[in-house]
């Protein structure tokens, strides 16, 4: 079983508030993204990385046809709001 996006708002400094269909909301922070994947680099730009839109049925999020991510990836390797503001 995964969890389905609801909605995503891009923030400062590359970081996605992910909220999902089962009201839990995650923070993601796309940087190593950014690091480690060449296609990723696209998303330093500011503009680009605002343009983020959930995917038709909430399997995943993306940017254009060619960067997207999916909901298994945000739920697992993202973090509880609450923990993150804890954190930071």
């Amino acid at each position: 079983m995964f969890e389905k996006v609801k909605n995503v708002e891009p923030l400062d400094n590359l970081i996605l508030r992910v909220t999902f269909q089962n009201g839990k909301v995650k923070i993601y922070d796309v940087k190593p993204l950014t690091e480690e994947i060449e296609d990723f680099k696209a998303l330093r730009n500011n503009t680009v990385f605002k343009n983020v839109k959930t995917d038709t049925g909430g399997y995943g999020i993306s940017w254009n046809d060619f960067l997207d991510l999916e909901c298994t990836e945000l739920w697992e390797n993202g973090t509880l709001e609450a923990e993150y503001k804890a954190v930071g």
